[in-house]
């Protein structure tokens, strides 16, 4: 077979996914070979490493970047220490001069290039780094006399707006990072690899490239800086077996890496979302986001430049498709661009599998070791379609999840704001990465918290409304069959015209989105759940003897099952995370019922008799006559005092029994001469499990155990 039209598959285990600088160095071998050997090549992504499919055999490869490679010519004139301004920059100016006076091939596109720039600079009258005016017009100049194959390092670097030069984030601000300046580094290195005169490689300049290809360690890393590119490179403290180190490079890391950075070119673009005439627009490309990491705090994303997600593509890309793919560079989120981190991996759990991308590699651009920024690898986000993100959408619903994260953002905010709008991103970010129960159900605890700390200020109250009132979906994604979800969505379901949230944060029981600073039915505190739900019934029992409600106010939806009553008054269910799922199931709108739990869960007969004696007490009439315990004309109220009697110890429990059994007379029910011998439950517990509204079904089951029983026997606490 003839050689040229062999196809190889190069394993380049030099090339992964981070740090940043051997991303873009995989990006640029692909766009080298593709541009001056093999315009057939393509490449992807495999087990993190880049795999290159071309004619081209590994000493090919080889032959090609040691003996063949034409350098870009990226020159940026408008920086002061790019070469082309003496003054202030001897090494920059020495190592311009040496590339532009050779006659080498090699660097020819260098000398043409660096000519239509002085022309640039004499025509304008420049010697020194221009002012921004002189900037602009310099950029214009170039823009319009340099050569196409010439422009991609200008596109790259630098943009002209309508009204100012703009720099994309991934090459600092206009190919220079603080004091450093890319391009003169990038010579430097050339002369490194290169003869200035003859062009020809020398040195071990081949041993480094096996290096930067292939993984394989050599000696010989060159003490240069780095930059933002790869922050492990960049030396300081415990980053060698001394205590501190240099900066330690390879040559043709920083040369390639360069060469990748040119394929992501900037455009202006006008969006009717900006109120600027147009903005810039860089590949994958938003506001840095704290959440969904761990690395990064609320606090750095002010000084932080920018996110970027940079794709990982499993199907061989030839460089057309991989330029449209950076092209077009964006996605979008219900019609609009991403504004951050978090709406960028929103967009993509929307987005699915679209042109073979599997993952993205996330970086943030943050100020670090003093003002200088590093792209710090945060976290791969694999691409899926996850229905479940979409629940996310409706905490838009009146910009409220923009006007939260505002506000928690703002100059002044609490550090308590700040803190719960980064657990807030960070359990957004969990659940478009894992349609999983527990996720949402973190979402939704994060979203009580905030909902009773808003309450409490009436600032915030100003800047941001209630919570926006979630679907059922929420509760069906959140459900997860555990005792602790089946009681804290019974408690949340309360309802009979107030709804429990009144009790959580003072809003409107009606609109339920606007904030009722004057209401007296928020009585929720920072006490442990009995306590609270305590202070929750006696408000109720009030508001209903004001509003003339004939029936107990402690109907709602989502009744539980016996099991998980159980499991409460048992004390085998976690009373904090009741407390919290509650909080955040009273945002949402509950179905009328859950689906019936396995035999074991739901089931457990392990209710004790005084339950079963007390729980009618607490049943709303229509549901005792729907159950057959009342007359269709029957009622059984709640006497006042029963409550404080279950909350005033043993004593006052069997002092409640008593006057629950007299109240049953009152009313007709038949095993009224039962007797029920101590220890009592913990009453306040007991009163907390007597006001879970539960299923019709359980109401009639402990009505027959107690008709069952013979009125003659000891009713025990485990009485079954």
């Amino acid at each position: 077979m003839d050689k040229d039209m062999h196809i190889n598959e190069i394993v380049l285990r030099g090339c992964a996914p981070t740090p940043l600088a051997a991303y873009l160095k995989a990006l640029g071998v692909l766009r080298l070979v593709c541009e001056q050997v093999d315009a057939t090549a393509k490449g992807w992504w495999q087990d993190e490493c880049f795999m290159l499919r071309t004619r081209l055999d590994d000493n090919d490869l080889r032959r090609f970047f040691i003996e063949d490679y034409r350098p870009t010519p990226m020159l940026s004139p408008w920086n002061g220490g790019s070469g082309f301004y003496r003054k202030g920059n001897e090494t920059a100016w020495s190592t311009l001069e040496k590339i532009i006076t050779t006659q080498a091939e090699r660097w020819r596109p260098f000398r043409d290039t660096a000519e239509v720039m002085a022309d640039a600079l004499e025509h304008l009258k420049l010697t020194e780094k221009p002012a921004e005016l002189d900037k602009r017009a310099l950029l214009a100049r170039l823009r319009a006399t340099l050569d196409d194959e010439f422009l991609p390092w200008l596109d790259a670097a630098v943009l002209l707006t309508d009204d100012k030069p703009d720099y994309p984030p991934l090459l600092g601000t206009g190919g220079n990072d603080g004091r450093l300046d890319f391009t003169s580094n990038y010579m430097q290195r050339l002369l490194e690899m290169f003869d200035p005169v003859t062009g020809k490689a020398q040195g071990d300049v081949g041993n480094k490239l096996e290096s930067a290809l292939f993984a394989r360690p050599v000696p010989g890393m060159t003490a240069l800086a780095i930059g933002q590119f790869s922050p492990g490179a960049a030396g300081g403290p415990n980053s060698s077996t001394g205590f501190d180190s240099g900066a330690q490079v390879n040559i043709w890391d920083y040369v390639l890496m360069l060469e990748g950075a040119l394929l992501f070119a900037a455009t202006a673009t006008r969006r009717l979302e900006s109120a600027d005439p147009s903005a810039l627009s860089y590949p994958f490309t938003v506001r840095p986001s704290g959440g969904g990491s761990g690395a990064v705090a609320l606090g750095d994303e002010r000084p932080a430049r920018a996110e970027i997600w940079m794709p990982l593509w499993e199907r061989p890309a030839s460089l057309p498709e991989l330029r449209v793919l950076l092209g077009e560079g964006r996605v979008t989120l219900n019609g609009r661009l991403p504004r951050d981190g978090l709406d960028f991996a929103r967009a993509v759990a929307k987005l699915g599998t679209d042109r073979g991308v599997r993952a993205f590699q996330r970086y943030a651009f943050m100020m670090r070791s003093g003002k200088a920024y590093l792209a710090t690898p945060l976290n791969r986000f694999h691409v899926h379609r996850n229905p479940k993100a979409d629940l996310i959408d409706q905490l838009e619903r009146g910009d409220w999840l923009r006007r939260f994260r505002r506000a928690a953002r703002s100059t002044h905010a609490p550090a308590r704001l700040q803190g719960l709008a980064h657990r807030l991103d960070d359990a957004l970010f969990d659940l478009v990465r894992v349609a999983d129960p527990r996720r949402v159900q973190e979402v939704l605890k994060v979203l009580g918290e905030v909902q009773f700390y808003l309450a409490l200020s009436p600032s915030l109250r100003e800047q941001v409304r209630p919570v926006p009132r979630l679907d059922a979906h929420w509760v069906e994604a959140a459900r997860d069959d555990s005792h602790e979800f089946r009681v804290a969505a019974a408690l949340a379901g309360l309802d009979d015209g107030l709804p429990m949230g009144v009790h959580l944060a003072p809003i409107d029981p009606v609109k339920r989105n606007v904030w009722a600073p004057e209401s007296r039915l928020a009585v929720w505190g920072q006490g442990n759940l009995s306590d609270n739900l305590a202070q929750v019934l006696q408000r109720r029992l009030l508001t209903a003897s004001r509003t003339d409600l004939n029936d107990k106010p402690l109907s709602g939806r989502c009744p539980a099952d016996e099991g998980a009553v159980a499991a409460f008054l048992a004390g085998d269910a976690d009373e904090r995370r009741i407390a919290e799922l509650m909080a955040g199931l009273a945002c949402a709108r509950l179905p009328a019922r859950l689906p019936l739990r396995q035999r074991g869960a739901s089931e457990a007969s392990s209710l004790p008799m005084i339950y079963a004696l007390l729980k009618p007490l607490f049943v709303p009439d229509a549901q005792l006559r729907e159950a057959g315990v009342l007359t269709p004309d029957g009622c059984l109220p709640l006497p006042p005092a029963l409550p404080r009697l279950l909350r005033a110890g043993p004593a006052g429990v069997g002092r409640a029994v008593d006057l629950a059994r007299r109240r049953r007379r009152a009313s007709g029910l038949a095993d009224a001469g039962w007797r029920l011998t101590p220890p009592y439950p913990d009453g306040g517990r007991l009163l907390a499990a007597l006001m879970i509204p539960v299923e019709i079904r359980v109401i009639k089951g402990f009505i027959k155990r107690l008709a069952d029983h013979k009125s003659d026997e000891p009713a025990t606490q485990d009485a079954s």
